[in-house]
């Protein structure tokens, strides 16, 4: 039923992804509490409490990035990236590959919030030069950032579900390295074929 909250608010207009999160939420507020009823109301300030240890956490995480994104800027560092990519080669495939490893790279260090915002009106313009789709773009960009996500040392998604399970980010790791390398192969498929990424948004579109 979440899904299908989720995917029909977004697709029929009444909210957008990044109000779904919030929709559900509250959906799964109004299941746990009283479907379910797997809680007490008792227990509702505790669970508030680890909420807010938790949110605070990847608040954190995203003011450092964001003030990082702020010092690349000002030191225009991707745009210097950008301009070795194209003294590197100008073959499509090459360039894509770079830019990859580039947000991969960035991934690991900032948030993806600041990483779009900033990189995406400098890298935007270069992969269009050479014939990728914009859409075709902004799936490889998620995709690389999504890996970020949950690769140290500033993965958000990776410190939030270590401190909601309650174990290391060294434990959480080496638990990963399989998905690690399914992720990199499901990006690589992405990159390469964009049809993984085009033929949805040409069927509803």
């Amino acid at each position: 039923m979440t899904m299908v909250i989720i995917l029909g608010g977004i697709l029929s207009g009444v909210f957008t992804a990044t109000e779904s999160a919030a929709v559900s939420v509250i959906w799964a507020f109004f299941v746990t509490m009283f479907i379910y009823r797997d809680y007490k109301w008792s227990e509702l300030p505790k669970m508030l409490h680890r909420t807010v240890r938790t949110l605070s956490i990847v608040m954190i995480l995203i003011a450092f990035a964001a003030a990082f994104g702020y010092i690349m800027t000002l030191m225009q560092i991707p745009s210097k990236i950008t301009t070795a990519f194209l003294t590197f080669s100008d073959n499509r495939y090459v360039i894509l590959m770079c830019v990859n490893f580039m947000l991969l790279a960035l991934g690991t260090l900032m948030d993806m919030a600041p990483l779009i915002l900033i990189l995406t009106p400098i890298l935007l313009p270069v992969v269009t030069s050479f014939g990728v789709d914009p859409v075709h773009f902004g799936m490889i960009m998620l995709v690389n950032l999504g890996i970020g996500l949950i690769t140290p040392p500033v993965g958000a998604v990776l410190f939030v579900g270590a401190a909601i399970g309650k174990v290391t980010i060294e434990n959480t790791v080496k638990a990963l390295l399989p998905f690690y390398a399914a992720l990199f192969m499901v990006l690589m498929a992405v990159t390469y074929i964009p049809a993984i990424s085009l033929w949805l948004p040409s069927v509803v579109l």
